[in-house]
């Protein structure tokens, strides 16, 4: 079937060179990983970095997660800690973002860290992303790959219908596993989780062999995710209801509304990892399907329910 996206490329040994060659020369570039797609650029450039901003439409005041391949590349730009050092041994390469001091001697461009003296660094798992970090020799920042407080993609599709062709290459490494972005943990004092993910707050705790808390309300950003309007799909999205409108698009979980017209279900086996994975993907099929309003069901909040109903609570936030 021919592919009728003329910037969406499938991952092989030419495509990779393909890609790798643009970043070296400053290109943006969408990229799969686990979590969602990201907009990649050379975390040392300011070009870079600037056009990342500028294609997003995000706030200069959101950082961007430094994305590295490995532990030792990143000695040169933060510093660590023993609180790094254990989630990184338990849970890397995977969904987790920390939030390091930066090391004055850094070449991550300051723009990339909204000015602030800490980094948001992460390693990934996807084998498309992680060819690439190999290849290199500088981190990628990579926010997720939508206009700024949009839903993130999961499919490089995604990516193609939020940019068209302001981005010249988007590699396909099919759907996001994940489907929702990292946890942030924030690392330079006593650990405070500041984004929460599928590596919840319970798996942290047992690593780390301390309570740990969340953010404060109205802290200072530090991270991607602290935005109070945020993952919308561009239409209202109402939370924890129990009685379906007659109109809306309503999510929920389980199979009481197997095959019923508007009801879209997260997970008919009522797993929330895969309710996670399914939520932008549902969200993307709703606003296509030209409906005004999303209605969604109470979801437990309990491991990654908790997750999910934050995603859910600032994509509410449409105006």
């Amino acid at each position: 079937m021919k592919n009728s996206y003329p910037n969406i490329f499938a991952f092989n040994k030419k495509n990779l060179n393909k890609t790798i060659n643009k970043l070296k020369k400053g290109d943006i570039v969408g990229l799969p990983t686990e979590t969602v797609y990201g907009l990649g650029g050379n975390a040392y450039s300011k070009n870079s970095i600037n056009k990342i901003f500028k294609l997003k439409g995000r706030p200069r005041s959101n950082p961007l997660i430094i994305h590295y391949d490995q532990f030792s590349n990143i000695i040169k730009d933060v510093e660590v800690n023993d609180y790094f050092k254990k989630l990184y041994r338990k849970f890397c390469p995977g969904p987790i973002t920390f939030i390091l001091k930066k090391k004055k001697k850094s070449k991550i461009h300051p723009y990339a860290c909204a000015n602030l003296n800490t980094v948001a660094v992460r390693f990934p798992k996807h084998k498309v992303i992680r060819s690439i970090l190999k290849a290199i020799n500088f981190p990628l920042a990579m926010p997720s790959a939508n206009k700024s407080a949009n839903v993130s993609p999961v499919f490089a599709i995604d990516v193609f219908e939020e940019f068209k062709r302001k981005i010249n290459l988007i590699l396909n490494g099919g759907k996001c596993k994940i489907g929702i972005e990292s946890t942030v943990i924030d690392l330079t004092n006593s650990p405070v989780i500041l984004r929460p993910g599928i590596i919840d707050k319970l798996s942290i705790e047992k690593t780390l062999k301390l309570k740990i808390s969340n953010k404060k309300t109205n802290q200072k950003i530090r991270s991607p995710g602290m935005l109070k309007k945020h993952y919308s799909p561009g239409i209202p999205v109402i939370m924890n209801q129990k009685k379906y409108d007659g109109k809306s698009a309503f999510v929920y979980l389980g199979q009481k509304f197997k095959n019923k017209k508007n009801f879209y279900s997260l997970s008919e086996k009522f797993n929330l990892d895969e309710a996670a994975s399914n939520l932008y993907k549902i969200f993307r099929i709703i606003k296509k399907k030209g409906f005004k309003k999303i209605q969604v069901c109470k979801i437990p909040n309990i491991a990654s329910g908790i997750a999910i109903n934050d995603r859910i609570k600032r994509a509410s936030k449409f105006k």
